[in-house]
């Protein structure tokens, strides 16, 4: 008998098929887990925007149905009430703009509602994650951004072999700083210290009185070894890093043979 009361899913490669679109098999699967009575939460990187419209297709609303957004940095309801809120300051912006210009990589940060960036040609990478999150992008000189305007995180994001090697350069000092992710190749992630799927998971399964017995975690990149390491029942996809495979308990099918559906079926129905 499963003792599975929440599954916490990534979204990107995970949930999503090749196309960034739920395949019939995972919105069934989906719903078999939530007639059972299991909480079924996204965690992701994108805000509620990016990923209101695949709630809807799950049928997921409320203000007792929740997901994990910005990587951890909050927790909502889907109703947009915030549980729990993790952000950056504006000096940590400064630094963090600062600091992408030595490496001479492209950078935004992104409030709840929009996308800012100091880069006059705009990275296509931060098109394409405006594209994906359903946020508009505001052109700011780092003079002209709000003292007060709450950063929920930094991305630095260019081809993946210009930030790969910028990664290497990163000073110790922001590594003790921030809690820094790759989401993508072309993504890297910095967030306030205490922000991570794997706190944020913690945090909203003990307010739902579950243990980490009870959670299942399935994901596939870097910003979701957190809760894979939380979760007891931790899958990795297919098509998951290596690290993930070798945190996780299980390893599924990859995202384009839904293995999320595969997970759900195999280890908590």
């Amino acid at each position: 008998m499963s003792t599975v009361k929440l599954i916490a899913i990534d979204m990107d490669g995970t949930l999503l098929n090749e196309h960034s679109e739920l395949n019939p098999a995972t919105i069934d699967a989906v719903q078999a887990a939530r007639d059972q009575g299991i909480k079924v939460v996204i965690c992701t990187g994108r805000p509620l925007s990016g990923v209101s419209p695949f709630l809807k297709q799950l049928q997921i609303d409320g203000d007792d149905e929740y997901a994990i957004t910005f990587n951890g940095s909050m927790a909502q309801t889907i109703s947009g009430r915030i549980i729990t809120s993790h952000t950056l300051t504006h000096e940590d912006y400064i630094d963090l703009e600062a600091l992408s210009r030595k490496l001479g990589i492209h950078c935004h940060v992104e409030s709840e509602d929009h996308i800012y960036t100091a880069n006059r040609n705009i990275s296509p990478y931060t098109v394409g994650e405006s594209a994906l999150v359903n946020m508009p992008i505001r052109y700011r000189a780092p003079g002209d951004m709000r003292l007060d305007m709450p950063v929920v995180k930094a991305m630095f994001i260019d081809q993946p072999e210009l930030l790969a090697a910028a990664a290497e350069k990163i000073p110790q000092s922001f590594h003790d700083k921030y809690a820094i992710v790759r989401s993508a190749p072309y993504f890297l992630e910095f967030m306030n210290p205490n922000a991570s799927k794997g706190a944020a998971l913690k945090d909203l399964a003990e307010r739902l009185n579950f243990t980490a017995d009870n959670v299942m975690a399935i994901g596939d990149q870097g910003n979701d070894l957190s809760m894979l390491k939380y979760a007891t029942n931790s899958v990795a996809m297919g098509n998951a890093i290596p690290q993930a495979k070798a945190l996780a308990k299980f390893e599924t099918k990859t995202n384009i043979e839904d293995g999320v559906a595969f997970a759900i079926r195999s280890w908590a129905l």
